[in-house]
């Protein structure tokens, strides 16, 4: 059944965009991440431009984070203090880079910029997410092999104004949240991303959280990042579309909430593994995109380039 969506332009099959919504939203639950660096190219893929696909998804990562929260909140696995920290960055990082994404539509160079951030991101934190678990699931299975920690101590850990997270076991700088939440709350109004796929290998190998709780914490921040750069996109740019918004949080609400119930099923380390190699396959399916010669070298806005 085919539907009209104004702001993007072009009529697309609402199941098949329920289906999307509701995959991504399983994997919000499953992961801690929002699934906008896997919805958003999808999105684009089927013929979205780049732009209101990125404003528009933010809403659909509000809605899946808010599902799949949820669901850790039960359970005790969100760190709020934490959380609050990240939250206070990305704000500020959510903000500036909305002004950021306007400059750069304004320039014209604005899809661009959202493929090529996509293909480098993704590409090297995947690379290392999937290179670190498959030394950890090996070391698992290795009969007596000694288990190592998943962070070293640097000298970020020696930054001032630190702070103690009880919840995560945790005695560190406040800066270090702070400045992930900014870097995060950028990505978030240029990728249209929730930022789970770099916050999530940062509160693990940076912070040193455990990973049961970083779910569940990435996923409170992610709901008012997002909620944030969706109000300021609608305002400043004008590109995000309701009716695709609407159709997509209903299936991201949905398959939220069975990924959150999934989570606590695997080791943390299958859950990297698994995290890692979908950033990959994401990213590498980005770059094809990006180098491979279109049928119509006249068409514009089919593909990512």
């Amino acid at each position: 059944m085919q539907i009209y969506l104004p702001i993007a332009e072009i009529s697309l099959d609402v199941f098949l965009l329920l289906a999307m919504g509701g995959g991504v939203g399983f994997l919000s639950g499953l992961f801690g991440v929002g699934g906008g660096f896997l919805m958003t190219p999808l999105l684009i893929f089927i013929g979205v431009s780049p732009a209101v696909a990125v404003a528009t998804e933010a809403n659909q990562v509000v809605a899946a984070s808010v599902s799949g929260v949820l669901v850790h909140m039960r359970r005790g696995n969100v760190d709020f203090k934490m959380g609050a920290m990240l939250l206070a960055g990305g704000i500020a990082g959510s903000s500036f880079g909305v002004w950021l994404y306007s400059l750069l539509r304004a320039m014209g160079q604005l899809d661009l910029v959202i493929s090529l951030s996509y293909v480098a991101f993704l590409g090297v934190i995947g690379s290392l997410m999937l290179g670190e678990s498959v030394r950890a699931v090996l070391r698992r299975r290795r009969p007596g092999g000694a288990r190592r920690k998943l962070h070293q101590h640097t000298w970020l850990h020696g930054l001032p104004f630190k702070i103690r997270f009880r919840k995560s076991k945790l005695y560190i700088s406040a800066l270090l949240p702070l400045a992930i939440g900014f870097f995060v709350g950028i990505l978030s109004a240029i990728m249209g991303v929730g930022g789970g796929f770099i916050i999530v290998p940062a509160m693990i190998y940076v912070l040193g959280m455990p990973t049961i709780t970083v779910v569940g914490t990435s996923l409170f921040q992610i709901i008012f990042v997002t909620a944030n750069v969706t109000f300021l996109q609608a305002v400043s740019n004008q590109t995000v579309d309701v009716v695709l918004a609407l159709i997509l949080l209903t299936g991201g609400v949905i398959g939220a909430q069975f990924g959150g119930r999934f989570a606590g099923r695997l080791p943390g380390e299958y859950l990297r593994l698994l995290l890692g190699a979908f950033v990959l396959f994401v990213g590498a399916a980005i770059m094809f995109g990006l180098v491979v010669t279109p049928e119509d070298i006249y068409s514009l806005g089919a593909g990512l380039g």
